[in-house]
C-alpha cells in the first residue's frame, strides 16, 4: 500500500514533535541563554558574545576538555579494541558457554550510572576497597594508591569503569555486524589459510569497518556527556583533578548559579562535540 506525502508526516509528526521538543528547544534555549547574564533571577541582560570572550579564556573549560579527551582516547582504545578481540573469540569454535559470556559481559549495561559509580568507589577505596587488598594479597604492596585521591592518576581511574559498564555495547553491535558476514567467505579465507589473527585482521575487520566507524562516533558523543560516575566516584576531585565538560557545566550552572555562562558551556560542549566527530569522520574516511 503507497501512503501520501500528508500520511507519511502524520506518521512522523509526533516523532518529529518529541525530538524537536527534548532537543531542538533545549538548544535554542541554552544558546539564547549564553547570550545573557542570567543568573537565575527574572532579569536577562543581553550581553552579546561578552561570555564566549571569557570562555575562550578559561583555563577550568579547557582542563575539564582535556580530561574528557583522556577519557575519549582510553575509551576508544581500550574498550574497542576489547571489543574487537572478544567478537573474534566469540565467533571462533574454541569458546564454549558464549551465551553466557555474552549475558555477563552486557549486564553492567542495564546498571545505573550511579550504582556503578559507588560501587567502583568501594573498590578504589584506599582504606578497605577491594583493588588495594588484592594487591596486598598477592605481594604488590608497591602498587597500593590512593586511586581516586591521586590528581596524577584519577582520570585514568575513573575511565576504567566507564570501559568496564559499556563494553558490552560494542560488542553486541559487532557480534551482529559478524554475523552477516557470508560464512562462504571465512570458509574460503580458511581453505587459503588465512586463520586466527588473519582472519580477524585481513576479513573480519575490513567488512565491518564501516559499523566500527559508527560505534566509534557513538562513543565519542556519549563519551563527551559523561557526567554522573565521575560525579559520584570524586565529584571532580581532588580539586579539579577529574572534572570534565559536563560537570563544569553543571557546577557552573547550578552551584555558582551563574545560568548565562553556564549555558556557554554547554554551547561550547556542542561545538567541540560536533567538531571531533567531523574530525574523526574525515579521518575514518581517508583511512578506508
Amino acid at each position: 500500500m503507497k501512503i501520501s506525502r500528508v500520511g507519511l508526516f502524520g506518521l512522523l509528526a509526533p516523532s518529529i514533535a518529541i525530538y524537536t521538543f527534548i532537543m531542538i528547544v533545549p538548544l535554542i534555549l541554552s544558546l539564547y541563554y549564553s547570550l545573557t547574564d542570567w543568573t537565575g533571577g527574572p532579569v536577562k541582560n543581553f550581553i552579546g558574545l561578552d561570555n564566549y570572550k571569557l570562555l575562550v579564556k578559561d583555563s577550568l573549560f579547557w582542563h575539564s576538555f582535556k580530561n574528557n579527551i583522556i577519557i575519549l582516547a582510553l575509551t576508544l582504545v581500550i574498550q574497542m579494541g576489547l571489543a574487537f578481540l572478544l567478537t573474534t573469540l566469540f565467533m571462533s569454535k574454541a569458546l564454549r558457554l558464549k551465551e553466557f559470556h555474552r549475558t555477563v559481559i552486557f549486564f553492567p549495561v542495564v546498571l545505573s550510572a550511579v550504582v556503578v559509580g559507588f560501587v567502583w568507589q568501594m573498590i578504589y577505596s584506599h582504606d578497605y576497597g577491594v583493588l588495594n587488598a588484592l594487591l596486598k594479597a598477592v605481594g604488590l604492596d608497591s602498587l597500593i594508591r590512593p586511586w581516586l585521591d591521586d590528581p596524577k592518576i584519577v582520570i585514568y581511574a575513573v575511565t576504567l569503569p566507564l570501559i568496564w559498564q559499556y563494553l558490552g555495547v560494542p560488542l553486541m553491535i559487532f557480534i551482529s555486524a559478524v554475523q552477516g558476514i557470508s560464512k562462504d567467505i571465512y570458509e574460503t579465507s580458511e581453505l587459503d589459510g588465512c586463520t586466527g589473527f588473519k582472519k580477524a585482521v585481513y576479513i573480519t575487520f575490513p567488512l565491518i569497518y564501516d559499523t566500527i566507524k559508527v560505534v566509534m562516533m557513538l562513543s565519542i558523543s556519549s563519551n563527551m556527556l559523561v557526567f554522573s560516575h565521575i560525579y559520584v566516584m570524586t565529584g571532580g576531585g581532588p580539586g579539579t583533578s577529574s572534572m570534565v565538560l559536563a560537570q563544569y557545566a553543571y557546577k557552573t550552572s547550578f552551584g555558582s548559579m551563574q545560568l548565562g555562562y553556564g549555558s556557554a558551556v554547554t554551547i561550547g560542549m556542542f561545538i567541540l562535540s560536533f567538531g571531533i566527530i567531523l574530525l574523526f569522520k574525515r579521518l575514518a574516511e581517508v583511512k578506508n
